[in-house]
């Protein structure tokens, strides 16, 4: 250990030297600006650098007070260390400074001191607790898997705790999102929920002074789905009235994760819910038939889901479906009507009886009347007749959970008169079992109780009293509340009883449609007998998903509207009342709000349907404005081909074009030269060849375009005159080319026996010729020396009065023989000359193919 600190001091005292030498200050700190961990020590030291000034004994460590000597270390005289133990969070100079009083000290005070910026924090502690959720969103799981977990340990703001998380799916494919502290929760996108797939999450918390990773999660995707809650229906069958069918819809698909369910009811206005085990429900079921219900009971039923797994602790129950409500059928009342009555005195030895009723505890239905019949008893003699006592009630008053007290008859006795009342009670279904009571005489009713005292305890009040000295069967409490009058019945063995005054919470309901921010709540005022006191407030809760609010409004109040709901999210709402001794909840109401919020969806419509107008008028706005415009670029306009100048294009062509005549070449302009002497043209003048070629081209091979060969009009020779270059530059613009046809077979092939002849036929492009055609004379002068020679070969001439007639030719013949005959710079001796021509001067051009887009030949 004392070796491992000295080596720490001596890096230290390095690590100050190297900062010194890289620096002009006279005392250097190392290590410079660390991060330091609260709790921990920390060992510095500070070197004297390039001054003899000062020496480790007049140097001192300052940090929020000077640091007491006993924690120096003085390691040589020119080096001090410190250590000190880092206690408080907040960050801090630790200051390295001389007290030395020289006069170069005191000039140079800044080069004596140095501070560094000590940043503290806490090592990262392993995140706990970590829990990761996927809740569904339209039919399918959301690909967002939202997690969070307990940041356990302190972080500060100067060295805070970055938490990554980490999802690995099947395959190697990481995920991550990182936040920063204190935030303990984050979201990772998926791109695609992975169904059936392994998933295993982790988080990983770090900082400058460590990092710790959590528990690694590994299950199955589906483990961590939260699915929406299924839509549930109930109806009930007539037959059955002790039980109601539940079915309902499951909120996604079975391909994507199969579901198991839990069932819960519980009569309307009750907080205490009855569950189904999960043993029933455990499996994908789609209807489930809740029995022994008390029939004619409205109930409320919700169903929640989860993904069905073997492990409890695999996946996430659903939300609890809104509210459904169902009254199961009636049935024969199963219990008897509770029958009393009201005596008064009616004159001397008379006594007037009022007989009133409640309905049975278990009425099973809405009672509709009541059968009473009154025997009268007197010398044992028994008589009486069943009279009927209707009941007019609406069918919320004929529930079981509020029962009512109905007058049924008044007689007048005598003292000495005894009678027995039967009654019955008469629902949809049947008649309940018969409620008797005995009216005694007067002189032999049972004596009155002793000793009556009445006290309150925990909301309720109690009475007791003392028995009498005889037998009871039954004892009868009666007291008046409010001006109503109520009885109930004990044991005869008991002594004391509470007054069972029932308690209840309001039951709140809609008042009309909920908005999608906003819902109007509506509530009845609690009957004076179920107070059991006087209500001091209302408390109205509200709840959705796991966030639950309440909003405390006066007793007097009986209606409330809720606002800042948001769209479309279904709430559960409650009322509970309280009065300085305790509250109540009153019945559950869910309810959805709304997606769109009335007139909305027409005022998207209507303000689209504007937005659509308004773009087609300005449209055709545009398009009045811009039509001509429009008209040049979609519908150019054409030129009329009767205003056309294309006569004018050749000087020579007449403006009036007239019919041609078939078969007829006139006007045809013929080079008089020697073809033969072609070669020595060559060898003798190469320097006028190239103006004679441009002469040949540009008046001898052309005729005036816009006109058959038979129109055009004589032109002049080349050999004529030497004008014809002056007269090319005329028509630069619109060349024209002329081709020779020569009417002798090629190799010796006769196709037709009419007089041979070579004619020139016109072409009427106006391309310029091709680059190789034009440079020909060129390519002849450096060296090519298988170029051929452009002039035909011919020897007659415009003034040959023995030439054959162009009437003579057939059309159809001179297009079979198109074969040229050149003049070539070499001996050829595989073909035969013309008659005229030196075998060893002359071959047959090859055949070449007519070109109307060029106007000329080019050879193949």
């Amino acid at each position: 250990m004392v070796s491992a600190a000295v080596l720490h001091l001596w890096v230290l005292a390095w690590l100050a030297s190297v900062l010194a030498a890289e620096d002009d200050y006279h005392l250097v700190i190392a290590p410079q600006s660390p991060v330091v961990q609260i709790g921990s020590n920390l060992t510095a030291i500070c070197m004297i650098n390039n001054t003899t000034e000062v020496t480790a004994d007049d140097l001192y460590w300052k940090l929020s007070e000077i640091i007491p000597k006993e924690h120096y270390i003085k390691i040589n005289s020119s080096a001090l260390n410190v250590t000190v133990t880092i206690r408080s969070e907040k960050s801090e100079w630790l200051f390295c400074s001389c007290k030395t009083e020289s006069h170069y000290v005191v000039l140079n005070r800044g080069k004596f001191t140095h501070g560094i910026w000590l940043r503290k924090g806490y090592r990262p502690e392993k995140p706990k607790n970590l829990s990761c959720i996927a809740v569904q969103e339209s039919d399918t799981i959301s690909s967002n898997i939202k997690c969070q977990w307990e940041a356990v340990g302190h972080q500060t703001e100067a060295v805070p705790t970055n938490y990554t998380l980490f999802i690995r799916q099947t395959g190697d494919k990481i995920y991550t999102a990182s936040i920063l502290g204190p935030v303990n929760k984050t979201t990772v996108d998926l791109n695609l929920f992975p169904h059936h797939m392994e998933l295993e999450i982790w988080v990983v918390a770090q900082n400058e002074l460590g990092k710790e990773e959590s528990e690694h999660l590994i299950k199955l995707a589906n483990c961590f789905v939260k699915t929406k809650p299924p839509s549930v229906a109930v109806i009930s069958e007539a037959v059955f009235p002790t039980s109601l069918v539940m079915s309902w819809n499951s909120s996604i698909d079975k391909s994507y994760l199969e579901t198991i369910y839990e069932i819960r009811f519980c009569p309307l206005g009750s907080q205490k819910w009855f569950y189904v085990p999960l043993a029933d429900t455990s499996r994908y079921i789609q209807s489930f038939r809740l029995q022994n219900l008390q029939p004619d009971t409205v109930y409320v039923t919700q169903v929640r889901c989860k993904y069905n797994n073997n492990n409890k602790h695999c996946g996430y129950w659903s939300d609890w479906s809104s509210n459904v409500t169902e009254r199961t059928p009636e049935d024969l009342p199963k219990s008897k009507p509770d029958v009393w009555i009201i005596t008064s005195e009616e004159g001397l030895n008379k006594r007037q009886i009022e007989f009133i009723c409640k309905d049975p505890e278990f009425s099973n239905g809405r009672i509709r009347r009541f059968n009473i019949t009154i025997e009268k008893q007197k010398d044992s003699i028994r008589n009486g007749t069943w009279e009927i006592i209707p009941v007019n009630r609406s069918l919320t008053d004929g529930s079981s959970s509020k029962k009512q007290i109905t007058p049924l008859k008044t007689i007048t006795l005598d003292d000495e008169e005894s009678v027995t009342v039967y009654v019955t009670a008469i629902n949809s279904v049947g008649a309940s079992p018969q409620a008797k009571l005995i009216i005694s005489r007067k002189t032999r009713e049972p004596p009155a109780v002793e000793k009556t005292e009445v006290q309150s305890h925990n909301g309720q009040l109690f009475l007791s009293w003392k028995p009498p000295n005889r037998t009871v069967s039954e004892y009868v409490v009666e007291w008046v509340s409010d001006g109503e009058r109520n009885w109930q019945r004990e044991n005869g063995k008991t002594n004391y009883t509470a007054i069972k005054v029932p308690s209840q919470g309001p039951i709140v309901n809609l008042s009309g449609d909920p908005g999608c921010y906003t819902a109007k709540l509506e509530w009845d005022e609690i009957p004076l007998i179920k107070r059991r006191g006087f209500i001091t407030n209302y408390t109205i809760y509200y709840r959705s998903g796991t966030e639950t609010r309440g909003i405390t409004v006066p007793a007097n109040t009986t209606s409330y509207t809720l606002t800042s709901l948001s769209r479309n999210t279904k709430y559960d709402i409650w009322i509970k009342a309280s009065t300085i001794r305790g509250s109540v909840n009153g019945s559950n109401h869910s309810f959805t709000t709304l997606k769109y919020a009335p007139g909305e969806i027409e005022g998207i419509v209507v303000g689209v349907s504007l937005g659509f107008l308004f773009v087609v008028l300005m449209t055709m706005l545009l398009c009045f404005c811009k039509k001509d415009v429009i008209k040049d670029n979609f519908w150019p306009q054409i030129p009329n081909p009767g205003d056309s100048t294309i006569g004018n294009w050749s000087p020579d062509y007449p403006l009036k074009a007239e019919a041609p005549r078939e078969n007829c070449l006139s006007g045809i302009s013929v080079l008089n030269v020697d073809v033969c002497d072609a070669k020595c043209v060559f060898e003798e003048d190469k320097a006028s060849l190239p103006l004679k070629k441009d002469k040949y081209l540009s008046e001898e091979h052309s005729s005036g375009i816009g006109g058959s060969s038979c129109m055009s009009s004589p032109r002049q020779s080349v050999s004529d005159s030497d004008e014809g270059g002056d007269m090319a530059d005329t028509t630069a613009s619109t060349i024209q080319y002329s081709s020779v046809v020569a009417s002798s077979g090629y190799k010796g092939q006769n196709p037709s026996s009419l007089p041979q002849q070579s004619i020139f036929s016109r072409s009427e492009s106006t391309q310029p010729l091709l680059d190789c055609e034009e440079n020909h004379d060129t390519m002849v002068q450096e060296g090519s020396r298988q170029c051929f020679l452009r002039q035909p070969c011919f020897t007659h001439n415009a003034g040959n009065e023995n030439a054959t007639d162009s009437n003579d030719f057939n059309p159809l013949e001179m297009e079979q023989q198109e074969v040229l005959d050149f003049c070539p710079l070499e001996e050829d001796t595989e073909h035969t000359a013309p008659a005229d021509c030196q075998s060893d001067d002359w071959i047959p051009a090859p055949v070449s193919s007519y070109m109307p887009q060029l106007g000329g030949y080019r050879p193949q």
